[in-house]
C-alpha cells in the first residue's frame, strides 16, 4: 500500500513540474526568436511559427535537449558570436533558458493547432492618423516622399561619424570645383597606397536604347542625367588596400561592433568591421594588387567608412549615375572606347581573356578619364537599388535609388567572368541572395558574398560633403538593422 502512494505522488509531482507550452515556452519563442524565425522573413531559413517548423532538420530533438542546435544556440556565452538572439537582441535569462530546455526534455509537446505569431506593433488608423490629422498639408508631403526615398532612420551610434565629420571639415582644403585635381593618398592603418581621379560636373544621356546590341529592358528610359562634381578610385579596391580592414580587426560580433571595446579604443578600432571569414578569400586568384572580392555592399561601406576616419575626407560607394558618368567619360557608345566588342580586350578583363581568374587592377588601357577596369576585371557596387522596371524618369539631377530591400541592389561594370555584353557602360546587374548559398552560418553573414568571386568595388569622394547625419545614413544603407542581413 504504501510502495503505491509512493509511486502515486512520484506521479502527481512530475505532472505539477511539466512545462505548459502556451503559458511557458509560447511567450519566450514568439519575444525573442519569432521576429526573424517565421515566413515571409529573411533572416534565415529556419522557421518556428509551427511544432513541425520547429523541429526541422533536428533544431529541436523531442526528448533530447542535448542533442538539439537550437538549445546549443541559445546556450551559448553571450559573447560568442553565434549565440541566439544575436548580440544586439534582448537575452533569455538562465530561468528562460531552462524552462525552453526542460520542454525540450519533457518532448516538446506543443498543441498543433497552436500557430506563433507576432503583434502588429503599429497599426495604421489607430497609431499613425491621429499623427497625420495634426500636421499641415505640407508636412504630410514632406512625410510621404521620405518613406518614399526609403524612410533612412538616424542610426543611435552616430557620436563616431560627428567626430569624423568634424574632423572632414577642419581638414577641407578645396573649396571651388576649379580646384579639384587628381591625388594619392597613403592609408594610415596599411601603409598601402591609393588612387583617385577628379571627375568634373557634368550631364550625360544614361541608360541605353533598344537599337544598342546586348540592351536590356532595366537600362530604360535612357534620361539626361545631371551629376555634381566628384573623385573615382583609378584603380578597383585592392587587396593591398582592403584586408586590413577585413581581417586585422579582433575579436568582432556578428554586426562588427568590437566584442571587447575598451576606453582606449581609437575611432578607427569602433568602426564596424567583417568577422573573421571561414575561407580564404581569393580563392587562389592571386592577392597582391588583385582586386578585393566578395564583399557585401555593407562591407565595401564600411570599409570607406572606416577609411574615411582615418584619412580626413569622406569616402562612399558611387550612385549608378555617378558611376555610369565616370565610366562614359563623355561617350554616348556602347563603351568608352567605342561600339567595336573586338577592342574590348585592350580595354577589359572578360570571359574571352582573363584565363577563368581576376587579374590585376590597371593593367588594361584606362577610358578617356584615365579610369582603369571600368570595363571588367570584377563587377563594382554601387549604392542604388535597381528596378527590374528601369529608371524613374522624374529623377535627373544627382539620382539615387534608395530603398529598403536589400535585394536587389545594383552592381555594374561586368567581371572576368562575363561575356562582352555585361561590360557595356549601361549594363546592369541586380544583386540577389542566392550569392550568399555557400555561406554555412545561420543566419547568413553580413560580409561575405562568398558565391561571388567576381564581385568588388571602387570608392567615390563626392565634392560636396553632406551633413553627418546624411553620411550615417549612406554607410548603413547596406544592412537591414532589424534582421542583421
Amino acid at each position: 500500500m504504501l510502495r503505491i502512494i509512493s509511486i502515486s505522488l512520484a506521479t502527481l509531482s512530475v505532472s505539477f513540474g511539466a512545462i505548459d507550452f502556451a503559458k511557458e515556452v509560447q511567450p519566450l519563442l514568439e519575444k525573442h526568436c519569432l521576429k526573424c524565425h517565421r515566413d515571409g522573413y529573411k533572416k534565415s531559413d529556419y522557421k518556428i511559427e509551427t511544432r513541425a517548423a520547429a523541429l526541422a532538420d533536428e533544431m529541436i530533438v523531442p526528448g533530447k535537449a542535448d542533442e538539439s542546435l537550437f538549445i546549443e544556440l541559445i546556450e551559448l556565452d553571450d559573447e560568442d558570436p553565434d549565440v541566439m538572439p544575436p548580440s544586439k537582441e534582448v537575452r533569455l535569462t538562465k530561468e528562460e533558458k531552462k524552462i525552453i530546455r526542460d520542454w525540450v526534455n519533457e518532448g516538446a509537446k506543443w498543441d498543433e493547432n497552436i500557430i506563433l505569431k507576432m503583434p502588429a506593433v503599429v497599426d495604421f488608423k489607430r497609431d499613425i492618423d491621429p499623427i497625420l490629422k495634426k500636421l499641415q498639408k505640407d508636412e504630410i508631403e514632406k512625410l510621404k516622399q521620405w518613406i518614399k526615398s526609403g524612410a533612412p532612420w538616424p542610426q543611435e551610434n552616430d557620436g563616431l561619424t560627428k567626430r569624423v565629420h568634424s574632423q572632414i571639415l577642419s581638414a577641407q582644403k578645396v573649396k571651388l570645383e576649379s580646384q579639384m585635381a587628381n591625388y594619392s593618398s597613403k592609408i594610415p592603418a596599411s601603409g598601402a597606397e591609393f588612387h583617385m581621379i577628379a571627375v568634373p560636373s557634368g550631364t550625360f544621356e544614361m541608360g541605353s536604347t533598344k537599337r544598342e546590341k546586348g540592351h536590356k529592358p532595366n537600362e530604360s528610359p535612357v534620361r539626361k542625367i545631371s551629376v555634381s562634381p566628384f573623385w573615382i578610385g583609378k584603380y578597383e579596391v585592392s587587396w593591398n588596400e582592403y584586408e586590413k580592414f577585413m581581417v586585422d580587426g579582433g575579436r568582432r560580433n556578428k554586426d562588427g561592433s568590437k566584442q571587447f571595446p575598451g576606453p582606449n579604443d581609437s575611432d578607427i578600432d569602433l568602426v564596424s568591421r567583417p568577422t573573421k571569414p571561414y575561407v580564404e578569400m581569393t580563392f587562389g586568384m592571386g592577392k597582391e594588387d588583385y582586386p578585393a572580392i566578395s564583399m557585401t555592399q555593407h562591407a565595401a561601406l564600411q570599409y570607406c567608412k572606416w577609411l574615411s576616419a582615418q584619412t580626413g575626407h569622406f569616402y562612399r560607394l558611387p550612385t549608378e549615375a555617378e558611376w555610369e558618368y565616370a565610366c562614359r567619360a563623355g561617350t554616348k557608345t556602347a563603351y568608352s572606347f567605342g561600339d567595336k566588342e573586338t577592342d574590348l580586350h585592350k580595354y577589359g578583363w572578360f570571359i574571352d581573356n582573363s584565363n577563368f581568374k581576376y587579374q590585376k587592377v590597371g593593367k588594361k588601357l584606362p577610358n578617356p578619364w584615365g579610369i582603369h577596369d571600368m570595363h571588367g576585371n570584377v563587377a563594382e557596387w554601387t549604392l542604388d537599388t535597381l528596378s527590374l522596371k528601369g529608371y524613374d524618369p522624374k529623377q535627373n539631377n544627382d539620382p539615387w535609388a534608395r530603398g529598403t530591400d536589400l535585394y536587389p541592389r545594383a552592381v555594374r561594370g561586368g567581371s572576368w567572368n562575363d561575356f562582352p555584353d555585361a561590360l557595356r557602360s549601361s549594363s546592369r546587374l541586380a544583386s540577389s541572395k542566392s550569392w550568399k548559398v555557400q555561406d554555412p552560418q545561420l543566419p547568413k553573414s553580413i560580409w561575405y558574398h562568398t558565391d561571388t568571386q567576381w564581385l568588388g568595388f571602387r570608392i567615390v569622394r563626392p565634392f560636396v560633403l553632406p551633413s553627418a547625419e546624411e553620411m550615417e545614413t549612406i554607410w548603413n544603407t547596406g544592412i537591414d538593422h532589424d534582421t542583421l542581413e
